[in-house]
């Protein structure tokens, strides 16, 4: 009854279906590049990025904002594409970095002009006002539900973070959020603890609340394989479990 639920329920958002990007679209080509990190690469099948990308549409120029990007998956793609007169901006939070991962960035920003990070603790965002064109929320929002003494994650209020992301944003971007999905259930937080999913309309409701509109929706991440009962690290849907795709936008 649940997965019928669940059904209906993203029936019911408008779903877009993602434009193919061309062989010479910048997307691709930065998809394609010889020169990305092999360990990234090996996620491109589970991320499809170059189809999630158009679908929100990321485009040259643009000042981009890659929340929890310090693995530097999306900001290697999405970088050559908004080129040098756009710039992404990763943020990670305090308590997900560390020595190796701070290294590894530097090295990174070396080769790439037009990035750079800010790191700031989970529950108090530095993010600079007005400043994003298109932001990028991959498999992380259900993370402002989750608590964590051992990696110093205090209970923290979503709204607030949506609230700081939002702020964060020019008028008329877009705002592309990405997670693993959970049957509907009345305990958000009880959930994110046992499975690391979260109910898509939890998030649809949370992001209208701050003000964002709702734009629609991409099947391109959708696995029916995965019934929604298992953590999303278990090796049986790791990589591959059934994720939304949500593309929202800051009104003008």
């Amino acid at each position: 009854m649940r997965n019928v639920l669940l059904a209906f329920a993203l029936a019911s958002l408008a779903s877009t279906a993602p434009a193919a990007p061309t062989a010479k679209s910048p997307i691709a080509a930065a998809v394609a590049n010889p020169a990305r990190d092999p360990d990234n690469v090996k996620l491109d099948e589970g991320r499809k990025p170059a189809q999630v990308l158009a679908f929100l549409g990321l485009k040259p120029g643009m000042h981009v904002l890659d929340l929890f990007g310090a693995n530097r998956y999306w900001s290697e793609i999405m970088a050559p594409v908004v080129g040098p007169k756009g710039h992404v901006t990763v943020w990670n939070p305090t308590q997900f970095s560390s020595d190796k991962t701070k290294a590894a960035f530097e090295a990174f920003e070396a080769k790439h002009p037009n990035v750079s990070i800010v790191v700031s603790p989970f529950e108090a965002p530095k993010l600079a006002p007005n400043s994003a064109d298109f932001v990028i929320l991959n498999d992380n929002y259900h993370d402002t539900y989750w608590q964590n003494a051992k990696y110093g994650i205090p209970q923290m209020d979503p709204a607030a973070f949506v609230k700081a992301v939002y702020a964060a944003m020019k008028p008329g971007a877009v705002i592309g959020v990405i997670d693993h999905i959970a049957n509907p259930n009345s305990d958000t937080r009880a959930t994110v603890e046992k499975y690391h999913r979260i109910d898509p309309a939890v998030v649809k409701a949370d992001f209208e609340r701050a003000g964002f509109k709702f734009v629609g929706s991409s099947d391109i991440l959708r696995n029916p394989a995965d019934d929604h009962t298992l953590l999303v690290f278990d090796p049986k849907v790791r990589g591959h479990t059934d994720r939304f795709v949500f593309k929202f936008r800051k009104p003008a």
